[in-house]
């Protein structure tokens, strides 16, 4: 499956997503961070309510605003895991990411730099 009527599917997964349904995957996103004076923090550590980072791999018919390889920020708290082909995926509606990222020289296009 390449591509999907209203939707984007990346790299042949057997899936075919629905109205405002977008599949993200967490791979590759950095799971310990650095302070501002450089001291690393392990993934495992919680600081309140952080919102975590994924790219979009496939999304439904009825998304309006991210397209497959956008970076999202969503909250972790609020998520379907799915696994497919040996991979895990998280599901979410599109009225539940938060923001998406922006290239630095794209900062006019969504009023924010990420």
């Amino acid at each position: 499956m390449s591509g999907a009527v209203g939707g984007a599917v990346e790299r042949g997964l057997p899936i075919r997503m629905l109205h405002d349904r977008v599949l993200v995957s967490t791979e590759g996103e950095a799971g310990e961070r650095r302070s501002g004076g450089g001291i690393v923090i392990p993934a495992t550590v919680a600081i309140g309510k952080r919102l975590s980072w994924a790219a979009v791999v496939a999304s439904g018919p009825n998304v309006r605003s991210v397209k497959v390889g956008d970076r999202v920020l969503y909250d972790p708290e609020d998520r379907a895991e799915v696994e497919l082909k040996g991979r895990d995926y998280i599901l979410l509606r599109e009225r539940d990411l938060h923001a998406v990222s922006a290239e630095e020289g794209d900062v006019a296009a969504t009023g924010l730099y990420l």
